[in-house]
């Protein structure tokens, strides 16, 4: 059966928001031959009240065909930014509307707020104690909100296990690609990412806001040093190598391109390394000191050390993962 989503659709929603899960999990299909081309996931929209329309914060209302009781049914509860929070935004607690339909989602259902939907995970005490995100232009007022959780504001998301908060807008689709990452692999989550012309991976960990994130028409961009260096992840790539192929120095490079992308050269080479070796365990038998080579760390230590740090598995362990969901699929 297709994993369940529950979008929780609530007043004065953003609907570029409220549409991110859909499209990006409800399109997301098997690859395995048994049942390939089903879908996943099962998104369904739902609202607080009995169905029927739903405020947004543009010229128009959304008819949700959804009520409450669908939150009783998910695996998962994505929770959308909105500008109608009232006292959830102003004295960190729920509604009583709101807190009634939250009571219906059964213990232990996977949750996920979308921008500032993280206030309403907080108020309703599931973010305690745990490290969270949300935009940046609210970070300062969501910690004084709920000092009891630990907010990191530079980051795009942040994955606790079962739950998951993004920043806004565009990191909701960064944070719905890595839920489909995390539970089916990279190679379904990069044809979804293909097909809705999107990156197929920004880190969780790369900064929310880019100074320059589109280079004026005078500066020299970085785009391609890095399509040099993606073409040779398997050998040695210096620094100075990346800037020759731009004809700047090391240092300009150095700048330019933690403005463009958001991180340093060396840490998305990390992290494009890593994406190799992820497809590479999941679509491939080669040896794990293979996978290492191809991928660009060198010996299988290496590797482990690199994907133990990104993941929190090691390589045997992620690519029996995805074996045996490949096996165990219909």
């Amino acid at each position: 059966m297709p994993h369940r989503v529950a979008v929780l659709a609530l007043d004065g929603l953003l609907p570029f928001e409220l549409g991110i899960p859909a499209r990006i999990l409800g399109r997301s299909l098997d690859p395995a031959p048994g049942n390939k081309g089903g879908k996943l996931y099962e998104v369904v929209t739902c609202s607080v009240r009995p169905p029927g329309p739903v405020r947004t914060d543009s010229d128009y209302a959304i008819l949700v065909e959804h009520g409450p009781e669908a939150l009783a049914t998910a695996d998962t509860v994505v929770i959308p930014a909105s500008y109608e929070l009232g006292p959830v935004l102003e004295e960190g607690r729920l509604t009583e509307e709101l807190a009634a339909a939250l009571a219906l989602i059964r213990p232990g259902t996977r949750m996920v707020s979308i921008c500032t939907g993280s206030y309403v995970l907080a108020a309703a005490g599931y973010l305690d104690g745990r490290p969270a995100t949300t935009h940046w232009s609210s970070a300062d007022h969501f910690q004084r909100l709920f000092p009891q959780v630990r907010v990191d504001p530079d980051v795009l998301f942040i994955d606790d296990g079962d739950v998951l908060t993004s920043a806004g807008v565009a990191a909701g689709i960064d944070l719905c690609l890595h839920l489909v990452r995390r539970d089916h692999g990279s190679a379904v989550a990069n044809e979804i990412a293909r097909r809705t012309v999107v990156p197929p991976h920004r880190d969780g960990g790369q900064a929310q806001y880019i100074h320059r994130p589109v280079p004026e028409p005078q500066f020299a961009t970085t785009t391609a040093a890095r399509a040099w260096a993606l073409g040779r992840l398997d050998r040695p790539i210096l620094l100075r190598d990346m800037a020759r192929q731009e004809s700047m120095s090391v240092r300009t490079f150095t700048r330019r391109f933690r403005e463009e992308v958001g991180v340093s050269p060396g840490q998305w080479l990390t992290q494009q390394r890593v994406e190799r070796a992820r497809h590479l365990l999941e679509s491939s038998d080669l040896s794990i000191d293979q996978v290492a080579r191809d991928a660009g760390f060198g010996t299988a230590t290496s590797l482990r050390q690199h994907l133990q740090a990104a993941l929190g598995v090691p390589p045997t362990v992620y690519r029996r993962t995805f074996r045996r969901a490949s096996a165990d699929t219909p």
